[in-house]
């Protein structure tokens, strides 16, 4: 089962990351201002990633690929790191709707 990592950026926001089990990043958030908005985002991200149609699959400047999570109004939740190949962002995709329905949180900040 998957965790969600909750830290501060350097600028002080507060962000999450979605961990596999085998601790590598599959989704990470914008920042926020509050620690209550980045929870908040954590509950999203467990209800949005239920649906396939949430997730936009992007290709970058660079030719690699990548998703954005999206909630019900439009917004992005959380983004993908890079990959190298369409199959392999389909398996992020794979990992995140796996994962974070009942994923853990560990907040680093507390």
């Amino acid at each position: 089962m998957g965790k969600f990592v909750i830290s501060t950026r350097t600028n002080g926001e507060f962000q999450f990351n979605l961990k596999a089990d085998n601790g590598q990043v599959i989704l990470t958030s914008e920042g926020y201002s509050a620690k209550a908005g980045c929870e908040n985002g954590i509950e999203s991200v467990r209800k949005n990633s239920a649906d396939e149609g949430r997730f936009e699959r992007k290709t970058a400047s660079n030719g690699k690929f990548f998703f954005n999570l999206k909630a019900g109004n439009g917004q992005v939740i959380g983004s993908s790191q890079m990959y190298e190949s369409e199959a392999g962002r389909d398996n992020g995709i794979d990992s995140v709707m796996r994962n974070a329905p009942d994923a853990s949180v560990d907040d680093t900040t507390a």
